[in-house]
């Protein structure tokens, strides 16, 4: 091997090499609890001067907008560095952000600590998927990507426990060790990432097709060149970048080009969703949720956020392993429908029995149910089950489907991009939640429920079904056209046998990495 060293045994178990790099969506998660988990610690708000809404909306959407940066770093880094040291790299800028966070002792440290690790974030949250749908089968795809999300759910959950028992330990140690904790899994990603292989993709589009045929033989035929699959793939990935090769160079002018700008909007509008949904809210501020609810006690609100966190793990599951069958279009069709029904819910709630209050003493009014457990209990069962709705179906796909949308040339670009955008939303949503709270109290989850149900008729107009088509099938899908008939295209549309694409490789020059042993072979088994 020249430019990529991994080790086989790894790599010939495709769920340990996708698993393993969803650490970097694990990062993502870690941060949301970070935060959520100190909004209400006397020591984190003493130390930072008690920032007013506006001021801590602004600490929380320092991550986002590093990763903002981060994201639209990985159109570059991804295909000139690779996949697998763009992977290594987010780590270590982690590692960081982290250990200035953890030494912050103002709010201009503690937001550049987070603007780092944010640049991280949106390094690994675009290049994961990536990396994730080229080293993979069609057949798990689906399967393996989400676990990009399921990662983001366990960060959550894991941070936030530690959080929560840090929260008896009196004075700054109690935000400061969770802090400083949470750089060991990036520790563990930079280094664990030298053991497996860089993508196949990425190889042959930079010339070396020796090394992508073999990294294909050992994640998909147990290390035999002519296994009917790994020749299936070599010959469909051969035939896309001879393609785009006779198209010139690659530029961001691509991504203009005739069929591209209609992925890259669809990719970008599904992460903008992904945002606009409202999980945001629910994530990062669900103490203030709780809090308007009339949940009172500071670890009774720690105890009943957690419930969340883990519902949020669990309810992941079902989609990681049935989104292979269920297809895209109809876990996003009721997913949008689902979380649009509870958030307005949650607004109509509180609306009917909420009102201005100070319940806390401290002078700040908020909008609180009062004295009405029944109400209480209701916002916290409809925040549960939005929870539930997003974690079975936009969770997941929302990383998915992106990451199957494009051609080998633009893949980098275009999902990056698509990241962007869900960083971009979620910069925003982040800074623009506490004042919306503090202003226009449970109207704030109307506005989240329409964007869903905008969401539900975006997604049912536009958006094609991409299940289980190679990356290279999924060119023949937006062949159809159907640009507002998403739902007419048919779902064998796409589907090769290995003999047809094979047939079809014939004409093409024969690749300065390829012998002619493996040439004949593919010749053999059509």
């Amino acid at each position: 091997m020249g430019f990529t060293t991994y080790n086989a045994k790894l790599a010939s178990n495709p769920y340990v090499v996708g698993s393993f790099a969803c650490i970097g969506g694990g990062l993502f998660g870690l941060d949301i609890s970070s935060m959520s988990g100190v909004l209400n610690n006397h020591s984190y708000l003493s130390t930072f001067n008690f920032p007013n809404p506006t001021a801590q909306g602004g600490i929380v959407a320092a991550m986002p907008a590093g990763s903002l940066v981060g994201a639209l770093a990985v159109t570059q880094l991804a295909d000139r560095i690779g996949r697998k040291k763009t992977i290594i790299l987010a780590g270590m800028i982690w590692v960081i952000g982290s250990i200035l966070q953890c030494a912050s002792v103002n709010r201009g440290m503690l937001v550049v600590g987070r603007i780092i690790s944010g640049i991280s974030v949106g390094l690994s949250s675009a290049v994961v998927p990536i990396y994730q749908s080229e080293i993979t089968a069609p057949a798990i795809r689906g399967r393996m990507v989400s676990l990009q999300q399921w990662s983001i759910t366990w960060g959550i959950l894991i941070q936030y426990f530690i959080q929560f028992g840090c929260s008896y330990i009196n004075g700054v140690a109690s935000f400061r060790i969770p802090w400083g904790l949470q750089m060991i899994p990036a520790i563990i990603l930079s280094v664990g990432m030298m053991w497996f292989p860089e993508s196949p993709r990425f190889l042959f589009d930079h010339g070396y097709e020796d090394e992508a045929l073999q990294v294909l033989a050992d994640l998909h035929g147990g290390g035999d060149i002519k296994n009917e699959l790994v020749v299936l793939e070599y010959e469909e990935i051969k035939q896309q970048v001879y393609f785009e090769r006779t198209e010139g160079a690659k530029s961001y002018m691509d991504l203009l080009k005739p069929g591209n700008p209609r992925r890259v909007m669809l990719g970008m509008s599904l992460q903008m969703w992904s945002q606009l949904c409202g999980m945001n809210i629910m994530m990062y501020y669900i103490i203030y949720v709780f809090e308007g609810a009339g949940l009172t006690g500071r670890r009774s609100n720690l105890i009943a956020d957690s419930v969340q966190y883990v519902l949020n793990v669990a309810m992941t599951v079902p989609a990681i392993i049935y989104i292979d069958k269920w297809g895209r279009r109809p876990m996003l069709l009721v997913g949008t429908l689902l979380m649009g029904f509870w958030m307005f819910l949650v607004g109509g709630i509180q609306g009917r029995f909420g009102n201005w209050a100070d319940p806390s003493g401290s002078g700040t009014q908020v909008w609180v149910i009062a004295d009405n457990q029944a109400a209480t209990k209701a916002v916290i069962v409809c925040s549960y089950l939005f929870v539930c709705s997003f974690a079975i179906t936009m969770g997941p796909v929302s990383w998915t489907y992106p990451a199957e949308l494009y051609s080998l040339k633009v893949r980098g670009k275009a999902v990056s991009l698509s990241t962007a955008s869900n960083w971009a939303f979620n910069t925003a949503l982040a800074f623009a939640v506490p004042p919306g709270l503090n202003t226009i109290a449970w109207k704030t989850y109307f506005i989240f429920g329409t964007f869903n149900f905008a969401a539900f008729l975006h997604i049912f107009f536009m958006y094609p079904e991409t299940v289980g088509r190679s990356l290279e099938e999924v060119e023949e899908i937006f062949k159809q056209g159907h640009v507002f008939t998403a739902w007419k295209i048919d779902k064998d549309v796409g589907k090769k046998t290995l003999a047809e694409v094979v047939e079809k490789s014939k004409d093409l020059p024969r690749g300065k990495g390829e012998s002619l042993d493996e040439k004949r072979s593919a010749e053999q088994v059509a």
